[in-house]
């Protein structure tokens, strides 16, 4: 203290007293990111990681937990943290990181938020969902603007604090009791050491009993060997333990459920009891793995360390027992072609399984999909009949540019003159257009403006809005929009209402101007905007099921609520086996109609 009026001199602070000095310097790494009339122990949080390897089963195992909870009485949101600069999944291709979801406020997120959507049965939105590109963009906008105060901004406590900034948010926004977040990657990835010391700095914030941490590791199965190998598991809590968190729980993905010799093994090795070692085997739907979490008291385990009383259930079945039923009996096997450009990948396109799968419950029947790489049919090559033997249903999906358009059209084009059931969903709505038009219409030279930029027939050009827009990201009609359905249609016996709202995601709409022509030849726009502005719904009468949209109805699906076109679509592919069965051939099926 005396220095400050001897040595200290010499640095310029001269005559200053202590309470001076103290204003002018920063003498505590105190700085608190919390929202307005927030309160610690409202909202507990339960922290997911995950090890050894990507896609190990993270997104839905932190669903699968956000549904029990929320089957115990609990309310229960959830977020997605993924390490990636992009400050969202729009402009991602889904080579690289799998579908696109779309929340109903236009979020284009990580397919996990859809994961989420369908066990919670909620609508999410963007606080469900946090990027390092986000944060960082939160980050440098403050800078920019003063609003550290002249700090030197570094991760830690700023990169970090506005991470729990924004989870806190989410959990005051409900208040929610629960809210169980998500790290992406795995552990050791350097994208995501942020989001774990966030997570970290969380505990120490909150206290013990309000926060949770959950390592979800692959256990590998030797076959040679014919046992399971904990060591990857070992290493992956070591690494996590490197970052300053001990893991309460450990979820263990295997080939096979664990044995009790693993369970002693990774409870010793790793630093928890056994019955906290929690086996999560490969099972033939995502939907029964809460269940196979509640035989093992997992929600009782993290609720006790929550301090969080759980309700004692009596005579209540477990989650989607009803649901699941319909797979422990045979059923009859409806083949639906998936025609699309990223084939490859299948979780480029998770949602319309999950929306297929939605409807076999109440069609009675189980759904095989046959996978259809479009960029094989180029240059004006045709479908032929043994690639199509068996199948009593085509879906086009969504997608952009010119890469495997061609191929959609030629399906498209196979569904409607052979009477198969046919749903094209956003780029599928719009090709179908074009099909259309150059083969019924006599409009040979349709075309999309995205990939034929001069042709002379735009069947399908640019929105208004979008054409003197620059850049990418977050730009495209985007989330949930007000449909009109018109009566007397098929779009509206399925829906059984005239407003609905789905979601969208494009930059390309039907062009008006061919309304008329299109319509006179036998295509009807059964769905379009509240203006009848843009078409959002197409069909074709005479045709056994021939539905095009231009919004992602398999966005808005749920296990106990299959979406009406996709059910629509389930039925009249199950009734197309039924007649194949009959009749044999599909010039028969087409002589008796």
């Amino acid at each position: 203290m005396a220095g400050l009026n001897g040595e200290d001199e010499q640095d310029g602070l001269g005559e200053l007293d202590l309470d001076q000095y103290r204003s002018r310097t920063d003498d505590t790494e105190a700085i608190e990111f919390f929202p307005p009339n927030y309160r610690i122990g409202r909202t507990k949080y339960v922290f997911v990681t995950g090890g050894v390897m990507s896609g190990v089963g993270k997104g839905v195992f932190s669903a699968s937990l956000g549904h029990l909870l929320r089957h115990y009485d609990f309310t229960v949101s959830q977020i997605k943290m993924d390490g990636y600069l992009n400050q969202d999944a729009g402009t991602i291709n889904p080579y690289r990181h799998g579908e696109v979801f779309v929340l109903k406020d236009g979020t284009e997120c990580d397919m996990d938020l859809g994961t989420y959507e369908r066990f919670l049965d909620d609508d999410l939105n963007k606080f469900n969902y946090i990027t390092s590109g986000k944060v960082y963009r939160i980050i440098l906008d403050k800078e920019r603007r003063g609003e550290y105060l002249g700090r030197d901004v570094q991760v830690v406590p700023h990169v970090t604090g506005e991470i729990k900034y924004l989870i806190r948010t989410k959990a005051h926004e409900g208040p929610y009791d629960v809210v169980v977040v998500e790290i992406g990657g795995t552990v050791g990835d350097i994208e995501n050491i942020h989001f774990i010391e966030a997570a970290r700095e969380m505990l120490h914030d909150e206290g013990r009993e309000n926060v949770r941490f959950v390592h979800v590791t692959a256990v590998l199965y030797n076959e040679s060997t014919g046992e399971l190998k904990s060591k990857p598991t070992q290493h992956s809590v070591k690494t996590l333990l490197q970052t300053g968190v001990q893991p309460d729980i450990i979820v263990c993905r295997s080939a096979i459920p664990l044995n009790r010799k693993i369970r002693q093994k990774i409870s010793l090795y790793c630093n928890v009891s056994e019955d906290h070692v929690i086996s999560s085997p490969d099972t033939d739907s995502i939907y029964r793995v809460p269940s196979l979490l509640d035989e093992q008291n997992t929600a009782q385990r993290i609720a006790e360390g929550l301090r969080l009383n759980l309700p004692h259930r009596f005579n209540r079945s477990r989650p989607f027992d009803l649901y699941l039923k319909h797979l422990s009996c045979s059923h009859k096997e409806v083949r639906i072609a998936i025609t699309g450009k990223y084939t490859a990948l299948h979780d480029s396109y998770v949602s319309i399984m999950n929306a297929l799968e939605h409807c076999e419950v109440q069609e009675d029947i189980t759904i095989k999909t046959e996978w259809i790489d479009t960029t094989e049919y180029a240059n004006g090559r045709m479908v032929d009949a043994p690639v199509m033997e068996g199948i009593s249903g085509i879906i086009v999906p969504g997608g952009f540019g010119e890469r495997g358009a061609e191929g959609k059209i030629a399906f498209i084009r196979y569904a409607r003159e052979n009477g198969i059931p046919f749903l094209g969903l956003c780029y599928g709505f719009q090709l179908a257009v074009v099909e259309f038009a150059r083969n019924v219409c006599g409009l040979s030279r349709a075309s999309h403006t995205e990939y034929d930029p001069d042709t002379d027939t735009p069947i399908i050009y640019l929105l208004p809005e979008q054409r003197h827009l620059a850049g990418m990201g977050a730009t495209m009609r985007l989330g949930g929009h007000a449909v009109k359905i018109k009566r007397g249609t098929l779009a509206y016996r399925l829906y059984g209402q005239e407003s609905v709202v789905e979601r969208f995601r494009h930059r390309y709409e039907f062009n008006n101007d061919y309304r008329d022509v299109v319509e006179k030849h036998g295509m009807i726009f059964s769905g379009m905007t509240p203006d009848e502005q843009i078409m959002q719904i197409l069909e074709i009468s005479g045709h056994p099921y021939f539905v095009g949209t231009q919004f992602h109805p398999e966005f808005t699906g749920r296990p106990y609520r299959p979406q009406p076109l996709f059910l629509g679509f389930a039925r009249a592919a199950r009734i197309d086996t039924e007649e194949m069965a009959m009749r044999g051939t599909r010039k028969e099926m087409a002589a008796a109609r």
